[in-house]
């Protein structure tokens, strides 16, 4: 067993933690470059830490050239760095709880809220978790999510309709806490509850859209095969239902999403002629619903203008596409959402930082943005906390903002430990 010393900032880092995997393994930087499709110097500069992970898909790549699990990789989940982390993961521990002690089979013998009360409650938690309000969308969600379940499974028809619909929309907060928290294959069986929920509600739209949460926390598992099908299939299936119409437009704003998706999945596997169709699918969708919001996802042009630059960061694309977005600015006022708006920052911060420190700035900037607006989801995030170490070392001369960054995620610190290398 080899050991070596390192700072704390080192130990947390994506990089350092693939290189003690692959000794581990006792595999070399050539042997795991090739499977990653890197090259063996570009993988002992990202595992030194002279590269940063601003792209999701290299974290992909580089865990299946290893064997491992994304969250190997990542280290998660994290141990809060605040008090609101702190609340959060409290709460994903509840819905935990709840998710597996009551099923749409099986349910406990308790009773219920009236269901139109449980409906504004799943409604209100909906909205805080877009908010990035997470410490209030998981407040009594795990008892939500159970009484939702007993007036879906022994109600009447109407009563069954809104329980069901309104599990959808718990589940989708469930899903977004589990996240947000690193617990990907709890957001995997919330996406799944709420699949079910939305099947036995007859609502394509919603079983789209939970099938395409369900294809994110997959391919977070590394579950690729299974996720790209998956994605594929409720493409396939939303998509041979009639278009929008001027009173109804979910199901091409479910259809709009899973084509950005596709998109997203491309990009990162290097299709870039199979993301750009997708977009394009995508953007002729929201020119027809225009700007609409089913579900919280914000479906329309200005979310689509937003998605095109994360998926430049994934091709490498990135700090052109910021440049053209500086000068014919995305309205982000359209959103009406904190988490919606953190993650466009944040989607800046890592195109931004793309450009080998020339931007470095700007990326310092965009990133405070995104905390500032969503911390709980900035500080859980891998990709967030490895950009904050790789702007530090980058910077030449330290400033508050940077160091208000490293104090904030909680990585900071530069006392050394031990590590299994």
């Amino acid at each position: 067993m080899e050991w070596c010393l390192v700072d704390a900032v080192e130990a947390s880092a994506i990089g350092a933690r693939a290189r003690m995997i692959r000794r581990r393994r006792g595999l070399s930087l050539d042997v795991v470059a090739g499977f990653a499709g890197i090259t063996k110097q570009y993988l002992s500069m990202l595992e030194r830490g002279r590269r940063g992970f601003n792209r999701r898909g290299l974290i992909h790549d580089l865990a299946d050239a290893l064997g491992c699990s994304v969250a190997d990789l990542t280290g998660q989940p994290y141990l809060p760095a605040d008090r609101q982390s702190a609340e959060v993961t409290a709460a994903v521990t509840d819905i935990s709880a709840a998710l597996h002690d009551a099923t749409l089979d099986d349910l406990p013998d308790r009773g219920a809220r009236p269901v139109a009360e449980l409906a504004r409650a799943a409604a209100r938690a909906h909205e805080y978790a877009d908010d990035a309000r997470y410490v209030l969308a998981g407040r009594g969600l795990d008892t939500l999510l159970i009484e939702l379940q007993i007036h879906a499974v022994i109600g009447n028809s109407d009563t069954r309709r809104i329980a069901l619909t309104a599990l959808v929309e718990a589940c989708k907060v469930a899903y977004i806490l589990a996240k947000r928290t690193g617990r990907i294959e709890l957001a995997g069986i919330a996406a799944e509850r709420g699949r079910d929920a939305a099947r036995l509600a007859e609502r394509p739209d919603l079983v789209a859209l939970m099938e395409m949460n369900r294809t994110s926390t997959l391919i977070g598992v590394g579950a690729h095969r299974r996720g790209r099908l998956m994605c594929a299939n409720a493409l396939r299936d939303i998509c041979a239902l009639p278009g929008p119409t001027k009173d109804d437009t979910t199901t091409a704003e479910a259809c709009g999403m899973l084509h950005l998706t596709t998109a997203l999945i491309a990009a990162r596997d290097g299709r870039t002629d199979d993301a750009a169709t997708h977009f394009a699918e995508a953007r002729s969708l929201a020119k027809h619903t225009g700007e609409r919001n089913h579900m919280r996802y914000h479906f329309g042009p200005t979310n689509v203008a937003a998605w095109e630059l994360g998926l430049a960061v994934e091709t490498g694309a990135g700090p052109a596409v910021a440049e053209r977005l500086a000068v014919a600015p995305i309205d982000l006022s359209v959103f009406g959402s904190k988490g919606r708006v953190a993650y466009v920052q944040f989607d800046f911060a890592r195109a931004w930082a793309q450009a080998d420190g020339r931007h470095d700035g700007k990326a310092v900037r965009a990133l405070d943005a995104a905390d500032r607006l969503a911390p709980v989801r900035l500080r859980n995030d891998p990709i967030a906390r490895d950009l904050v170490a790789t702007l530090h070392r980058r910077a030449r001369r330290q400033g508050w903002e940077l160091d208000s960054l490293r104090n904030r995620f909680g990585i900071g610190s530069q006392s050394k430990r031990s590590v299994d290398s």
